[in-house]
């Protein structure tokens, strides 16, 4: 089967109408300081082993830093944190700068206000077109009670009738 030609304009405004949930994920450069980067390709891949995926774009400003770095936090964000997820997506933005967060047990940057996190050692990473998939092992997680950030025909949005997260505040490790 050959391949329809297509805009990379109509292709994102296409892939554009699945609705995602949005994340930040964030790590500690070689030097120390956190770095963090906004992104929606999160997913599942298995429960046993605990896997899940995110994909990096080799252009990123954070690209090094997580191409070199051996474990992240994902964020998952709040509906009210767009502002956030718009901050770590801005190119050449101070990523902390105005940000409230604190360091998990590892010392992972962990975003105040968050719904839930994964705490991931790196897996594996695959270099696929224009992004790598980075796939990490959940090492701890946490939930806790609100509503999701969702990410839809290329803007913010809240699911307008989704129930907040039951069985209130969670943590495994």
């Amino acid at each position: 089967m050959q391949a329809r030609s297509h805009s990379t304009t109509e292709l994102r405004k296409a892939l554009g109408q699945f609705a995602t949930g949005v994340t930040v994920v964030t790590t500690r450069a070689a030097d120390g300081s956190p770095d963090g980067i906004t992104v929606n390709s999160f997913a599942s891949v298995s429960l046993d082993p605990p896997l899940v995926l995110w994909c990096l774009g080799l252009s990123a400003a954070s690209f090094d830093t997580f191409r070199l770095s051996s474990q992240h936090l994902i964020n998952v964000l709040a509906a009210d944190q767009a502002e956030i997820a718009k901050h770590f997506a801005t190119r050449g933005a101070k990523r902390f700068e105005g940000v409230k967060w604190s360091p998990t047990d590892t010392g992972l940057p962990r975003i105040d206000g968050c719904i839930g996190w994964f705490e991931c050692g790196i897996r594996s990473r695959y270099e696929e077109g224009d992004h790598v998939i980075l796939v990490g092992r959940i090492e701890s997680f946490e939930i806790v009670r609100g509503r999701p950030l969702v990410f839809y025909n290329s803007q913010f949005a809240e699911l307008a009738d989704a129930p907040p997260s039951h069985g209130g505040h969670s943590s495994h490790r």
